[in-house]
């Protein structure tokens, strides 16, 4: 009876080992959808199911994934038990090839090193050796003037060669250790991110049949991301302004993201979904409170991150023509609900690395107008400004921009759409055909005494000059001081025949000049103020 109680446990032991196996499975990360804070990975997984339950191990994954963001699902005559995650820290990731192959490379220049110091150390051995047996024959020995002199540039030359082939070595070895000091400043910059424990999610399917399984992994990482930079073309004064919108896309989460395809969303994640709720604000009598107690004031719930939530209503827009191909030719625009993506039909790849990688995201042209703009009390030069229309289509993001003009880098501003008005104003640069001069009128300009006041009269001239052989518009800025004091009165009393605001004291004139045209603006303007005071900034 025990016999037969103990085969009968063992055959359901052997039944219970053969219906439900746990094994690793390969897989290979196919899209990546990357928001400005954090990216969402999709790995693909095919292997082939046994009939009972199976345990799946995704493993070599990076340990910086949301658990919480886990999603499997599956294509199959399997039914997906569970999922869970786990920290393995027994395995970290493979190193690339271009990692490994420097320190490869270290390992052999230290062995060459090491080489080196030890035939440094012979010829030092040999030098002892010759130092040490400097008496010529026996004691009682002659020798001849032809022997001795046949010894002596024996020594003389062994010991130049010794001399001579240690500072070859010392050489050596000072040029291989510069090399492994560069090498490994490199490896460092990566190293990090590779020698980082991995992670595995664990998927536990049933199958009634042997099948084959096609799953898909989704789970949201840290430490990725994208933030948008901008170019800023305008090939003369005639053309329309061309925006290439571009990204730098990063991600230092170990893993590799080889020929995905990519995706970029302005979505955040970091920040809650969530509409927040005012809680009541109440007021009281000031209490004082008694040493040793504590007072709690209570406080509104924090919520949570809310999910990202589906796409709906997606519109697709044609990539306009370029007139060469870059990647930005094959970028689609999505308009979700909230957000926009920008999804990238050709694989790339982002690899795990400090320093992001520059993608094109699309490519625009607006409509420009181009003026002059020059502000004499500051600067005579005049800058040429060209002033574009139409950006709010373009779904643009807060970003630094750099400008070209003719060809050539003018310098960088910085676009936020949060701030810009219907035009987008961009400098393009100087330009000394225009020139500029603004003189005080001395005969204009006064001093006098009206009873306890003091009146200050001041006239300014500003000229212009166009050298071009093309008409052009001027928008000439000044001002007058604007009063912070009842006791203080300025009184504008000639504009010139500029727009005034009275609140910021800005003086404008809106101009067009002709070729070689010379046109003189002039406005006046005085201050009143007690005899007795000083006036700081007139």
């Amino acid at each position: 009876m025990k016999n037969q109680f103990l085969a009968t446990a063992l055959t359901v032991s052997s039944f219970l080992a053969i219906g439900q196996t746990e094994r690793a499975v390969e897989s290979k990360i196919t899209n990546a959808t990357v928001f400005l804070n954090k990216a969402q990975v999709t790995r693909e997984v095919k292997t082939k199911l046994e009939p009972g339950k199976t345990t799946l191990l995704v493993r070599g994954l990076t340990a910086q994934l949301d658990p919480e963001s886990i999603q499997v699902s599956g294509k199959g005559n399997f039914i997906i038990l569970g999922i869970s995650h786990q920290q393995n820290y027994l395995s970290e990731f493979n190193l690339p090839k271009g990692l490994r192959a420097q320190k490869d490379s270290v390992e052999q220049l230290q062995k060459q090193v090491l080489l080196e110091q030890s035939q440094k150390e012979i010829l030092n051995k040999e030098e002892q050796m010759l130092l040490s047996n400097q008496k010529i024959g026996g004691t009682t020995q002659n020798l001849t003037v032809a022997e001795l002199k046949a010894m002596a540039d024996f020594y003389r030359s062994r010991l130049g060669d010794i001399v001579t082939s240690r500072m070859k070595q010392d050489d050596k070895i000072k040029k291989l250790n510069e090399r492994i000091v560069k090498l490994n400043n490199q490896i460092n910059t990566q190293n990090e991110l590779y020698n980082r424990n991995t992670s595995e999610i664990v998927v536990s399917i049933s199958a009634d049949v042997a099948t084959t399984a096609d799953l898909e992994v989704n789970y949201v990482v840290a430490n990725a991301g994208w933030y948008p930079v901008y170019d800023l073309r305008a090939i003369n004064a005639k053309s329309p302004v061309q925006l290439s919108y571009k990204a730098n896309v990063f991600q230092s989460t170990g893993e590799e993201w080889k020929n995905v395809k990519l995706k970029l969303s302005t979505a955040n994640p970091n920040q809650s979904g969530l509409k927040p709720e005012l809680s009541s604000w109440y007021l009281d009598f000031y209490q004082p409170i008694v040493y040793g107690l504590e007072m709690r004031k209570s406080r509104g719930a924090v919520s949570k991150s809310a999910p990202m939530m589906a796409k709906e209503d997606m519109a697709i827009m044609a990539a306009p023509v370029a007139e060469a191909e870059s990647i930005a030719d094959y970028v689609s625009t999505i308009q979700t609900t909230l957000n926009t993506e920008f999804d990238i039909s050709l694989p790339y790849t982002v690899l795990s690395a400090v320093k992001p990688i520059l993608v094109d995201i699309r490519n625009y042209e607006m409509k420009s107008d181009y003026t002059y703009s020059v502000a004499p009390k500051l600067d005579n030069d005049a800058f040429l400004l060209a002033r574009a229309t139409g950006w709010e289509e373009f779904n643009l993001l807060p970003g630094e921009a750099n400008i070209f003009f003719e060809g050539t880098f003018v310098g960088k501003s910085f676009i936020d759409p949060n701030n810009t008005k219907d035009t987008l104003s961009v400098s393009l640069g100087r330009d000394k055909r225009i020139v500029v001069k603004r003189d005080k009128l001395k005969d204009l300009t006064s001093r006098n005494f009206i009873g306890s006041s003091k009146k200050e009269s001041y006239a300014y001239e500003i000229s212009l000059r166009n050298t071009k052989l093309e008409n052009i518009k001027i928008i000439v800025e000044d001002q007058i001081p604007v009063s912070q004091n009842t006791q203080i009165e300025v009184a504008l009393q000639d504009a010139g025949g500029a727009k005034y605001n009275s609140v910021t004291g800005k003086l404008l004139w809106k101009l067009e000049l002709k070729p070689n045209e010379v046109r003189k603006i002039t406005y006046k303007f005085e201050v009143k103020y007690p005899k007795d005071k000083q006036i700081n900034g007139l």
